[in-house]
């Protein structure tokens, strides 16, 4: 009997305490969404000027609306231009894809194999994960928003149903910092991700049966009110949306502390409590349990955790150039349909609205009385030209992005190439904090992916690596194995160097002798690797047989003791090979006697080679 009175009281502490917990985290929740709207609202209508929506408003009520038509003449026609600058800017951004390549710890044997292992790993989720695509979503997020989140976690494989790396895109709109005044992730205390799933994905994930509910998401809709005289029109616009069986599930993410020092995981739907427990993942630098997120941003806010996008800067300029275009169409179509002047009671009015001046029409007017004539409307001040240029400079000059880049098209009074070289060196050089954020973005993202490894594959796994020359590998790993997570990058400027300028730089080095041998040629492993990077690959089938004889060599390094010697050896690309391991210093990390037997093996080659 007091075993069950006991058993009882701590089950109701347990959900006394389940109470509490959710009552907290609702609460701080609530809070974070009012400290955020006047955020959450500059994204929005940021998001609607990029589709075209151009006539809203944040009004004094705390929402997005709609600017109506006073007249029915009234030319209100959107002339987007903003659509275009995001989209040049994102084309220039999403070739910033850096290959991310671990460094080892130190130039020992072992930390250079792991830093090759790990850097097989990188490329393996790279591609097993679409990273590139991911990241391209990130970037559109953070263009359009100024911020955006990439989510990193150890979770179940939805095509293998295995546990496994998990990456997915958040969008501002899921993220609650604990202040919005915090400068990066780094100094804030908590992090609440929110996100609406179904009643079914809840009870597949959580295994917890949540009864959905009618929730507003936002959504695309159309809105009316564009057009001219005569006509109208409707553009997408950002609405919200009601979605029925659903479950806002909440997750409170704590930083270590002095009473928790592996951190609080706290994840909340509806009224009831998922999970409460330590952070799962150790992210940081020292080891310690961390966010599992990462941001990117646009351009850097000073005091604000939330980033700048280009749009909140163009939106007055394109507020100005709708207007000044639409005010000089309304003067054309005076001037093209004319204002006319009837004296009272002289012809049928109605008839005349309905009908105008059509050609070959007979107007009768009372005899007597003036007849009808058309007003002197002047012509289209040279002002509308003046400011209508200014304004497609002005949107050079704050949005950073050129004619030369938007439209392809070199300025009139600009014919020397290296004039237009400056020009797009200008336009790289107005992007260089946001490709700087993609970079560190990838970086960290790459950090975070080999930490995970480490911290949860205590067994063997097992990896497909297909290289640049279409070979593949399959190789097994362990955490342990993994023995260095500092990355970095194969290129560091990722817009410059593209294959055009690479190759371009390739042919200048063939020009110049550098990549020949002693006989004036060029040797057949250079070949090979002159075409790998000129991004050829194996074209040829006859270079297929050199890279063939290259791959057998560098796995004669590894295995001297049991290479073989064959008539059908290319000596010659052997020996470059083996005396390229010898000279590295490869073959005084692998053993006291290895670095004699790669050069016996050499002697054989040359012996053979005649």
């Amino acid at each position: 009997m007091a075993q069950s009175t006991k058993q009882s009281k701590k089950k109701q502490q347990q959900l006394q305490f389940a109470e509490d917990v959710v009552k907290d985290v609702v609460a701080d929740f609530n809070e974070r969404q009012k400290q955020r709207r006047p955020y959450e609202l500059s994204w929005q209508l940021n998001m609607n000027f990029v589709m075209g929506n151009q006539y809203c408003v944040v009004s004094p009520r705390g929402s997005i609306e709609q600017e109506e038509k006073f007249y029915f003449w009234q030319e209100k026609q959107v002339y987007n231009h903003i659509a275009p600058i995001v989209e040049t800017r994102l084309s220039r951004l999403n070739r910033v894809r850096p290959k991310a390549v671990a460094r080892p710890f130190s130039n020992s044997d072992q930390d250079v194999g792991s830093a090759k292992l790990a850097t097989k790993i990188l490329h393996c989720v790279r591609e097993k994960l679409h990273l590139d695509e991911l990241v391209s979503q990130a970037t559109l997020w953070s263009e359009v928003c100024g911020t955006s989140f990439y989510k990193i976690v150890w979770g179940e494989d939805k095509t293998t149903h295995e546990q496994d790396v998990c990456v997915s895109v958040c969008s501002p709109f899921e993220i609650y910092p604990d202040s919005n005044v915090s400068q990066n992730l780094e100094d804030c205390n908590s992090i609440i991700h929110a996100k609406v799933y179904s009643a079914q994905d809840v009870k597949n994930k959580w295994g917890v049966d949540i009864a959905g509910q009618t929730i507003k998401v936002f959504g695309m809709g159309s809105s009316m009110g564009l057009g001219g005289l005569g006509y109208n029109s409707t553009v997408p616009s950002i609405t919200q949306e009601s979605k029925n069986d659903q479950v806002l599930v909440v997750e409170r993410y704590t930083k270590p502390t002095a009473d928790r020092p592996q951190g609080t995981l706290e994840i909340v739907a509806g009224n009831v409590l998922l999970y409460y427990g330590e952070l799962p993942f150790a992210l940081s630098d020292d080891g310690r349990r961390n966010f599992p997120f990462v941001r990117q941003i646009s351009t850097e806010q000073a005091g604000c955790f939330w980033g700048a996008s280009v749009v909140e800067r163009v939106i007055p300029i394109q507020r100005a150039y709708n207007a000044v275009k639409n005010r000089k169409h309304e003067f054309l179509n005076r001037l093209a349909m004319g204002v006319l002047t009837v004296e009272d009671g002289s012809v049928d009015t109605d008839n005349l609205e309905e009908e105008g001046l059509s050609p070959g029409k007979v107007l009768v007017y009372r005899q007597g009385a003036n007849k009808p004539a058309l007003m002197d409307s002047g012509h289209v001040p040279s002002d509308f030209a003046y400011e209508e240029d200014r304004l497609l400079q002005e949107f050079v000059t704050v949005s950073g992005v050129s004619e030369f880049a938007r439209n392809s098209t070199t300025p009139t009074t600009v014919t020397s190439g290296v004039a237009l070289q400056l020009i797009a060196e200008q336009d790289d050089i107005r992007l260089a904090s946001s490709i700087d954020s993609v970079k560190l973005s990838i970086k960290r993202l790459n950090q975070y992916i080999l930490r995970l490894y480490k911290q949860f594959v205590s067994f063997k796994k097992l990896m497909r690596f297909v290289d640049g020359a279409n070979t593949a590998e399959v190789f097994y790993f362990d955490g342990c194995d993994i023995g260095s997570d500092d990355v970095v990058f194969e290129t560091e400027n990722a817009l410059s160097d593209t294959p055009a300028t690479r190759r371009t730089m390739l042919f200048d080095l063939i020009n110049a002798g550098v990549l020949q041998d002693k006989n004036g040629g060029i040797s057949q492993s250079s070949k090979a690797k002159v075409l790998s990077m000129m991004g050829f690959g194996n074209w040829e089938n006859a270079q297929d047989v050199y890279q063939l004889h290259i791959d057998r060599a560098q796995k004669e390094n590894l295995d001297i003791e049991n290479a073989e010697l064959l008539e059908v050896d290319d000596h010659e690309l052997h020996i470059e090979e083996h005396i390229r391991f010898v000279v590295s210093g490869q073959a005084d990390n692998r053993g006291k006697n290895y670095k004699s037997q790669v050069l016996a093996h050499i002697a054989c080659h040359k012996q053979m080679l005649g």
